[in-house]
């Protein structure tokens, strides 16, 4: 196991020890990014895009201000809740259509957030001010502390 999961199994269990006493979507999710944001050192920016009547808007966050709604079907974002999946972006500046809500960012991992039926209601965004900061063990990571929200 890598040491980046590891750091992300002893995060989860310290997110489900805060998270517990609450059955609160938003109470988890903005504990989640909370915690990811202050205890991963590569995290710019870590916050939760919501679709409320066919668009994306910013729920919660940690770090600097965020863009309050992202353009329709354009972005990391959208690109991940189109497809459905998750979106590594090594450099946002080769990404078509980046949003840059600050320019700061240089890399990018969205993880779509699914309801109990499997419905996408939003996502998951983390920036990071370093190049190719993100890999598929954030994005296993992420996801098994992301089905906390709903246990």
């Amino acid at each position: 196991m890598s040491t980046k999961l590891e750091k992300y199994d002893r995060l989860y269990e310290q997110i489900y020890q805060y998270i517990k006493t609450t059955t609160d979507v938003w109470a988890r999710l903005a504990t989640i990014e909370a915690v990811l944001h202050h205890k991963m050192q590569t995290y710019f920016w870590t916050g939760v895009y919501v679709l409320v009547d066919g668009e994306l808007i910013v729920r919660s966050y940690q770090g600097p201000v965020a863009c309050q709604k992202l353009k329709k079907d354009t972005g990391v974002c959208w690109a991940a809740i189109n497809s459905g999946d998750t979106v590594i972006v090594d450099d946002v500046e080769q990404f078509p259509d980046h949003i840059a809500c600050n320019s700061a960012s240089r890399s990018e991992i969205v993880i779509p957030l699914r309801n109990e039926l499997n419905e996408i209601f939003g996502c998951l965004d983390i920036d990071s001010k370093e190049l190719s900061a993100f890999d598929r063990d954030d994005e296993k990571g992420l996801k098994r502390i992301l089905k906390l929200i709903f246990e």
